[in-house]
C-alpha cells in the first residue's frame, strides 16, 4: 500500500493507494463527529474528563504522547485543560498542524490551550525539565480495531501503517509515570489487557474502551 499527503480546496488528507486501500483520512475539529463530542459529550461527567480528574475551577496540564488524530487532546482541550500533543510520524504532525490552522479561524477554538510538537515521546519526556511536567500524561496505544466500524478501521489502518507497530507500551508507561505530577491515564479496549508493568490504581469502563489510571502522589 502507498501512502501520500494530498492538499485538497479543503483541508490536507492522507491517501492511500493499493488494492483495499482504505479511504482518505483527514483532521478536522470544527464538525462531523468531533464537533458534535464536544457539544453533547456531557462535559467533565464524560468518562475521559473523570479519568484525568478534571475538577471545576482546576485547569490541569495534560500531555497526549500519542496524539493520534487528535481527538481526544481536542475534547480534553474543551474540558479546560492545556493540552500539548506530541507525534512523531511526519505525515500525522502535517494532518494535525492543517486541522489546527483551519479551527483557529473559529473563535471559540481559537480560545482554547491546544498544541503540537513533533517528536518521539520517549525522547521528549526523558528530557523534559521538572518545570515543564505535566500534571498528566495521556497514552492510547494502537491496539486492533473493531470491525464494527468501518469509519474507525480505515482511519486505524492507515496511521497504523504510517506510525508503525506499538511495541514499546511498556516502556512508554514506564517513563510516563516518572513524567507526570499527579496521574498516568491509559485508553484500552474493554477486555484487553492493561499494559505491562504495574496494575492501575483505579479502572474507568466504558461500552467499548476503559481507562486505567495510575496515580503518581
Amino acid at each position: 500500500m502507498k501512502v501520500f499527503l494530498h492538499k485538497t480546496p479543503e483541508h490536507l488528507e492522507l491517501r492511500a493507494e493499493g488494492p483495499d486501500a482504505p479511504g482518505a483520512v483527514y483532521v478536522d475539529f470544527l464538525s462531523g463527529k468531533q464537533a458534535h463530542r464536544q457539544r453533547f459529550g456531557g462535559g467533565r461527567r464524560q468518562l475521559i474528563g473523570r479519568a484525568v480528574g478534571i475538577k471545576p475551577n482546576q485547569r490541569l496540564k495534560v500531555l497526549d504522547v500519542t496524539a493520534g488524530l487528535g481527538r481526544d487532546a481536542y475534547v480534553l482541550a474543551c474540558l479546560g485543560c492545556d493540552v500539548l500533543m506530541v507525534e512523531r510520524s511526519k505525515e500525522v504532525v502535517a494532518l494535525l498542524k492543517d486541522g489546527l490552522v483551519r479551527g483557529e479561524k473559529d473563535a471559540d477554538f481559537a480560545a482554547l490551550s491546544l498544541s503540537l510538537i513533533e517528536a518521539d515521546a520517549r525522547d521528549y519526556m526523558r528530557t523534559l525539565s521538572d518545570a515543564d511536567r505535566p500534571d498528566v500524561v495521556y497514552l492510547d496505544p494502537m491496539f486492533p480495531v473493531s470491525k464494527k466500524s468501518a469509519l474507525v478501521k480505515k482511519e486505524m489502518r492507515i496511521l497504523k501503517y504510517v506510525v508503525g507497530e506499538d511495541d514499546v507500551s511498556a516502556e512508554m508507561l514506564e517513563l510516563a509515570l516518572k513524567t507526570a505530577l499527579k496521574r498516568v491515564v491509559v485508553k484500552r479496549p474493554r477486555y484487553a489487557e492493561s499494559i505491562e508493568g504495574p496494575k492501575p490504581d483505579v479502572v474507568f469502563m466504558g461500552k467499548s474502551s476503559r481507562f486505567d489510571v495510575y496515580i503518581c502522589v
